[in-house]
């Protein structure tokens, strides 16, 4: 493998082999298996493929896995009864409503009926207010997950410039404020940046850290990133290619093989964030049965 690639395959395997180790103790001890659940309304491909990484994930860590399936005519209160329903659940550690929800649920509505206790996913105001105050919290998946893949791959950002590409309530805000926390694996000073800032480029190329986050497939190119600059790439797209068996091939926010010479870390699509995301959130339901920040 190229030693520039940044393997969060790798990485969130190694995680994923401590959690099992911790939920096989527990178990020993009679204590029973965390529990998490998630909740899908409609057939979007994107989320039926992460719910079914999610719970083979799951499966091979230890935990129980849960999945409510909804069709896409599920009325909004009929979610937030099933919302209701896992909040008052004591077998259920934590859940999650797979994002994006059809057009006539309020998302906003849904995510603040979750239990803050058991929102592993950290979408509730509680637990982005706790995480923005520095208090304990379960972190967004996608956020935490880089931040541990930053921390596992040795590199150093303390004193750093990074620069965050997309300013979603999901990554971009969220990791902007956990890079430029106060503690040994941060300590950045960070540019949260978006398609509406002006000089663009001339921003990114001051990142001695570089994270896309734009949504926008190949958005980022060579003239974008500095020399020698670690690239972390959040995006994921499915671009139809019919050279492929499958018809379609994957791809990040970033021109991968245009920048890969300039840069001296990146992560693959796929194979860089996306296997982070998943572990984070069993590392987040791990701690809410362990009742570590609530409790």
């Amino acid at each position: 493998m190229n030693i520039k690639l940044i393997d969060g395959k790798a990485i969130a395997a190694e995680i994923k082999k401590e959690i099992a180790v911790e939920v096989a103790a527990m178990i020993d001890a009679d204590i029973e298996a965390p529990h998490l659940a998630a909740v899908i309304v409609g057939e979007d491909p994107a989320s039926m493929t992460y719910v079914a990484s999610k719970e083979k994930a799951c499966q091979e860590a230890g935990i129980t896995s849960t999945v409510y399936r909804l069709p896409s005519s599920t009325t909004e209160q009929e979610l937030l009864g099933i919302v209701e329903f896992l909040n008052n659940d004591p077998d259920v550690d934590g859940f999650i409503v797979q994002l994006p929800l059809p057009s006539h649920i309020n998302t906003d509505l849904v995510i603040e009926a979750i239990e803050p206790a058991k929102d592993v996913d950290g979408f509730h105001p509680r637990n982005v207010g706790r995480m923005t105050l520095g208090m304990p919290a379960y972190l967004p998946a996608t956020p935490f997950g880089i931040v541990e893949l930053i921390r596992r791959s040795n590199i150093t950002i303390e004193g750093k410039h990074v620069v965050v590409l997309g300013r979603s309530n999901i990554v971009g805000t969220p990791l902007s404020i956990l890079l430029s926390r106060k503690n040994e694996y941060a300590n950045a000073t960070v540019t949260l940046c978006h398609s509406k800032t002006t000089n663009l480029a001339e921003i990114t190329r001051q990142a001695d850290v570089l994270v896309a986050a734009i949504g926008i497939a190949g958005f980022v190119h060579p003239d974008m990133v500095k020399e020698g600059a670690v690239v972390i790439d959040v995006g994921i797209h499915r671009i139809i290619d019919t050279h492929s068996p499958k018809g379609y091939r994957l791809t990040g926010d970033v021109d991968f093989d245009a920048v890969l010479p300039k840069v001296s870390r990146i992560t693959p699509v796929p194979g860089g964030v996306g296997p982070m995301t998943i572990v984070s959130l069993l590392k987040n339901t791990l701690l809410a049965c362990k009742k570590e920040v609530y409790k």
